[in-house]
C-alpha cells in the first residue's frame, strides 16, 4: 500500500533540500527511496534529504538526519542546518528562534536572526587524523596527496564531516569535477571527503566551489565554507570573519581560533510544499 507524505522543498544559497517532518508523520527512508526523491527527472530533485525527528536525549530540541542524493546517510550539512531551524519554526514544531539539534556528529545550535538570516554554531573544527577520519601518521597543516602521477597539497579537517581544502589561483578553470572526485574518493579518506577549491581574493574574502561526496558539485556547501575559512585562517592566509562567495551566494564565517566554535551565517529559504507518494 502506498503512503502519501508531506514535504517541503528548501534551499540555502542554491544548495537544495527535501525536508520531511518525522515528528508528526511516520516514514522510513531507505537508500532507494532517497535516490528516487532526489532524482531531478523522476522525483522532487535535491542535493540532500533532511529528516526532522524527535530528540533522543535530554537537553536538545530535535534530531537531525541527512541523506545525500545517492542515498547514503551523512553526519553533517551546514546549509541544511539553516534550513532545519527555519523549517521547524515555520511549521510550528517549536516557538524558539534558537534551538539545540543532535546530529550524527554532535550537537549544533542554529538561531534565526531578526533580519531573516540564520546563524549556526557549528562546533569546533577537528584536525586529528583519526577524528576526521584521514589516514596519516601525525597531524599537519597540509598533507601531500598522491593522485596517479600528480601530488596535490590539501588541508584536511572535520566540520562534523570530512573535508579536504586546496587553494587554486583561478577558480573558474579549476578541474572541480575530475579532481574533486579523485580526492574525495582517495583511499586515505575511509568515509570519503567533501573537496573544497578555494581562491583567495583578500584576507577576508574567498571564492569557493565544493565537490560533495554523494552529490557532486553543489551551488554552495555550508560545512565546506567553514572548512575553507578555517583552513585559510590556520595557514595565515585569512583573518576572521571571512566572506565566502559561492556560486549560489555568500556566507559569513567567523572562527576565533583553535578550540573555538565556527559560526556560519547565511540565508534559508522555503521554495514550495507538496505531497509525495512512497
Amino acid at each position: 500500500m502506498s503512503t502519501r507524505i508531506r514535504f517541503t522543498k528548501m534551499q540555502g544559497l542554491g544548495n537544495d533540500f527535501v525536508v520531511f517532518d518525522g515528528v508528526r508523520q511516520s516514514l522510513t527512508l531507505t537508500p532507494e527511496i532517497c535516490r528516487r526523491i532526489a532524482d531531478r527527472h523522476f522525483g522532487v530533485g535535491c542535493d540532500q534529504i533532511l529528516l526532522v525527528e524527535t530528540a533522543t536525549r535530554p537537553g536538545v530540541d530535535f534530531r537531525y538526519r541527512i541523506f545525500n542524493a545517492d542515498g547514503g546517510e551523512v553526519e553533517q550539512c551546514g546549509n541544511g542546518a539553516r534550513c532545519f531551524v527555519r523549517f521547524v519554526h515555520d511549521q510550528g514544531l517549536t516557538g524558539k528562534t534558537a534551538i539545540r539539534v543532535e546530529t550524527a556528529s554532535g550537537v549544533i545550535e542554529p538561531r534565526l536572526l531578526d533580519n531573516g538570516q540564520v546563524t549556526v554554531d557549528m562546533g569546533a573544527p577537528r584536525f586529528a587524523p583519526a577524528e576526521i577520519p584521514f589516514v596519516a601518521d601525525s597531524e599537519a597543516l597540509v598533507y601531500p596527496l598522491k593522485l596517479d602521477q600528480h601530488v596535490v597539497e590539501v588541508a584536511v579537517l572535520s566540520m562534523g564531516n570530512p573535508h579536504a581544502v586546496l587553494r587554486v589561483n583561478d577558480l573558474d578553470s579549476a578541474p572541480v569535477d575530475i579532481l574533486g572526485a579523485a580526492i574525495g574518493a582517495h583511499a586515505r579518506f575511509p568515509r570519503r571527503a567533501n573537496v573544497g577549491f578555494m581562491q583567495i581574493l583578500t584576507e577576508h574574502d574567498i571564492r569557493l566551489r565544493v565537490f560533495e561526496r554523494g552529490a557532486g558539485e553543489t551551488l554552495a556547501c555550508g560545512t565546506g565554507a567553514c572548512a575553507a575559512a578555517v583552513a585559510g585562517i590556520r595557514q595565515g592566509w585569512l583573518k576572521s570573519p571571512v566572506s565566502v562567495h559561492t556560486r549560489g551566494g555568500d556566507l559569513l564565517i567567523a572562527w576565533p581560533g583553535m578550540g573555538q566554535s565556527v559560526a556560519m551565517t547565511g540565508p534559508a529559504v522555503t521554495v514550495f510544499e507538496g505531497e509525495l507518494e512512497l
